[in-house]
């Protein structure tokens, strides 16, 4: 692209005085990034349109992973690796004066994703890119994301996030491609020549309006699309003249109601209005989605029962489950086809990427809602339904409560999950723990219904982001260590193994951690005024706020060891930095709660100069991906403590391994295949099995209320919580979250696995204060991850589910 650092240097020089029309030296960063960009998008924009002419010339089969979310973080930085020019770049832009960190500050965090859902989503783009297959993204194109978090009185505090303020560099608008979507409505029917013929009428429009974002490709000409979609008002959206009475206000209200349609990230659907907006995004997502699809596809000039060898859909959790009965709209309604023919179709092309076993997460819609707002969509689920019910009937003959827990639409509730399973021909859990749950207790029925359908791909994440860039130096040794096939085969990391008892390697992995706590810390002290000492154990849980992710045990462990020190201030331990980051959901109430406990229990220990040379809490505020390049290079200890049997797999687990931070974590998602590489010796398991879970919660016999009573360390941290201290500064301060554990029975077990947790941080302490041993763990960590890259993830998606092969072309 840029043949070495001179000629880039002349030729963003030239580019800035051409474009700007100012000599160098008034020039900001921000105009570097901006014309930056321009210019790669420039040089890329040959290959991605061969790319998409070479999938239509050889007719390549393409798949459509449809999310969501898709947690992109920026993009200057990652673009310029897979380019093969970020060392050219960065060393270039120092010459001219411009610090590449304070250009790459300029661009936003693209506000499209909330976790590591969209994250996953995002790795699976750079992945499909990297290995040259025929994969694309369809999203959302959120005009302010999820929030800006602050943290204000130690609470959390959502402000919309203006990650769009400034522009998007990286999107093209392509206004040709828009689609119409269609809300509410009446359906009417008419036989046509011994055929059905439905059509809705007195709809409401809304134009889909797609922003493509090129993925580049690592080290290859290939380049991918991740597609969009804005929501935008139609002319003439009601099919009516204008002029009527009160049309004008009817349109501004309905101007307004399509703006909010791609506005936010995941709105609080804690009421009716938010239930029916969030149904409305999903919608949006897929039928747009689809819409775009079948138009690509026919521009293959192939009959439409060729599109299960041409098209593969993947739906990313049940969010974009209207995929199935909106594919089926288009074939029946709009291409003639009969139900039996569009359901083989439907059901060859779609796959369901399940994440979740939590209930609250398995999406269901109330009927009448669907019925009113998607009135032909409601029909065809209904259909799906009856010729369902039907089928389980004949398969299980007098068991009405089985075919009752399978059905589709029951209880005035459609079941997204249920539409899914029976809808696609690939249901596929993300860990090995959470497929073999899927199969044995959540989705049993299913299973037994469709074994053939159920298979694992354990999550992964792309290698070339959270080391090679997120810790470059790291990234160096490795391949000083072993070469540098590792860069595209990640698998092969594990051959760092034989350097893992070498000292004078361990000595600059050692060094390497210690630059990134150092550049940590001076975040930290820029952003918050708070000293912390880079030679402390940087103990760090960044994740969504939720309960069973048990924050809540980390901060209870917190206040047992500062009750531990203010009685024995002479105690012998590893001194200890916390370091947080989250955000909760803003109708979240407690986990908001325990966001202001964190930050209170921070206040009070770090303004105790008995402690402040041992102990350090830390809330980063505003968590994103660009924040979490900068705290996973740092961390000794990776906090991965969900209740046992609730998380699906964790990617965050993965990218501290990648990093070399040890894990402190329950059997559960993927730490299971952690501990299976690695074993006790290198990573500290501690709690419940998730056997032991489930048995709590289908025979009882758990108490929290017991542990309140029989150990004495639980009893003194839960009283703290209700009565001025070291915790509370006013009686009763934190009793919501005193009660939603003991009176609500410790849904999440944080007690019962309380002393193993204490445990496992001791074992910790132990073995921080032999290095050489800790180092020699670390890179074990390092030499396990490539097994977790979402190279190897997509390769077993791309054989076992989508039939699709890496396409082969020449750099242009």
């Amino acid at each position: 692209m840029f043949k070495d650092k001179d000629t880039f240097k002349r030729a963003l020089t030239r580019q800035l005085v051409d474009k700007l029309g100012r000599p160098l030296e008034e020039v900001s960063e921000a105009d570097v990034y901006k014309v930056l960009s321009g210019m790669i998008r420039e040089q890329i924009g040959r290959d991605w349109a061969q790319t998409n002419t070479v999938y239509k010339e050889q007719k390549e089969k393409q798949v459509y992973y449809f999310s969501m979310e898709f947690l992109i973080g920026r993009l200057l930085g990652n673009n310029l690796l897979n380019l093969g020019v970020l060392e050219t770049v960065r060393d270039g832009l120092k010459e001219l004066g411009f610090p590449f960190g304070e250009v790459e500050e300029q661009e936003s965090d693209a506000g499209l994703g909330n976790g590591g859902l969209g994250r996953l989503a995002a790795c699976f783009m750079d992945s499909l890119a990297s290995l040259q297959y025929a994969g694309h993204g369809t999203g959302i194109r959120y005009k302010y994301g999820l929030f800006e978090q602050k943290i204000m009185d130690g609470n959390q505090v959502e402000l919309p996030d203006y990650w769009l303020q400034k522009g998007n560099e990286w999107e093209i608008r392509r206004p040709d491609k828009q689609v119409e979507v269609r809300f509410w409505g009446n359906v009417v029917t008419r036989e046509v020549q011994g055929r059905l013929i439905f059509e809705t009428i007195q709809y409401e429009s809304v134009r889909g309006v797609p922003y493509d974002v090129p993925i580049i490709g690592f080290g290859n000409p290939h380049i991918n699309t991740l597609r969009l979609w804005s929501a935008e008002s139609m002319m003439d959206p009601f099919r009516q003249p204008s002029g009527q009475d009160g049309s004008y206000y009817r349109y501004l209200d309905y101007n307004r109601s399509v703006e909010s349609i791609s506005e936010f990230l995941y709105p609080d659907d804690s009421h009716y209005e938010g239930k029916l907006l969030r149904l409305k995004q999903q919608y949006f997502l897929c039928s747009a989605g689809v819409q775009s699809v079948l138009r690509t596809f026919g521009k293959l000039n192939l009959p439409l029962t060729e599109l299960p060898e041409k098209v593969a859909i993947q739906i990313n959790d049940t969010h974009p489950t209207l995929v199935i009965p909106e594919l089926m709209r288009l074939l029946i309604d709009d291409n003639g086809f009969g139900w039996d023919e569009a359901w083989e179709i439907t059901n060859k092309v779609v796959g369901y990427t399940n994440h979740t076993i939590l209930s609250e997460a398995l999406e269901k819609w109330p009927q009448q809602m669907v019925k009113e707002l998607l009135p032909r969509i409601y029909m065809i689920i209904e259909e799906i339904d009856r010729r369902f019910r039907i089928q389980l009937n004949e398969r299980y003959p007098d068991q009405p409560d089985r075919v009752s827990r399978m059905a589709i639409i029951e209880h005035n509730q459609i079941r997204m999950a249920h539409l899914a399973i029976h809808g696609g021909h690939s249901i596929n859990g993300v860990a090995a723990l959470h497929t073999e749950i899927l199969k044995k207790r959540e989705m049993k029925d299913f299973y037994e219904l469709y074994p053939e359908r159920f298979n694992n791909k354990t999550n992964g994440i792309t290698h070339r982001r959270w080391l090679m860039y997120a810790n470059p130096d790291l990234a160096a040794l490795v391949t000083e260590c072993m070469g540098s096939r590792w860069i595209k085969h990640p698998q092969e990391l594990n051959g760092l193994i034989k350097c893992c008892k070498d000292a004078a390697f361990q000595n600059e992995v050692a060094k390497v951690k210690k630059q990134n706590k150092e550049r940590l810390a001076a975040y930290i002290l820029e952003k918050q005024g708070i000293t912390v000492d880079p030679n402390s154990l940087f103990d760090i849980q960044v994740k969504r706020l939720h309960a069973y992710k048990r924050q809540l045990l980390n901060v209870f462990h917190i206040i047992h060891l500062y009750n531990q020190l203010k009685e024995n201030p002479n105690m012998d331990i590893v001194p200890r930095t916390f370091i947080f980051g989250a955000k909760a959901a803003p109708s979240y109430y407690l986990a908001k709660r325990i966001i202001k406990l964190i930050n209170t229990v921070a206040a009070r220990i770090n303004g105790d100069k008995a402690v402040r040379d041992v102990l350090k809490v830390i809330f980063l505020e505003n968590y994103s991906v660009s924040l979490a390049q900068k705290i996973i290079p740092a961390a000794d200890v990776s906090e991965q403590i969900s209740t046992a049997s609730k998380e699906a797999s964790g990617t965050g687990n993965m990218k501290f391994m990648m990093n070399g931070a040890l894990t402190v974590g329950t059997m559960d998602g993927a730490n299971v295949e952690m501990h299976e590489m690695l074993g006790d010796e290198n990573m500290f398991i501690f709690g419940l099995s998730a056997e032991q879970v489930q048995n709590f919660y289908q025979y009882g016999g758990y108490s929290a209320w017991d542990m309140y009573n029989s150990d004495s360390r639980i009893h003194e941290v839960m009283d703290q919580l209700i009565a001025p201290g070291p915790v509370c500064s006013q009686e009763n301060e934190f009793r919501d979250i005193y009660q939603s554990i003991l009176d609500h029975n410790d849904e999440y077990f944080v007690l019962k696995d309380f002393s193993s947790y204490i445990e496992a941080h001791l074992n910790i302490d132990l073995a921080y204060r032999n290095q050489s041993d800790w180092h020699q763990k670390a890179i074990l960590n390092i030499a396990h991850s490539g097994k977790f890259s979402s190279d190897c993830t997509i390769r077993e998606y791309a054989s076992e589910i989508w039939k699709i092969s890496p396409v082969k072309r020449r750099q242009i």
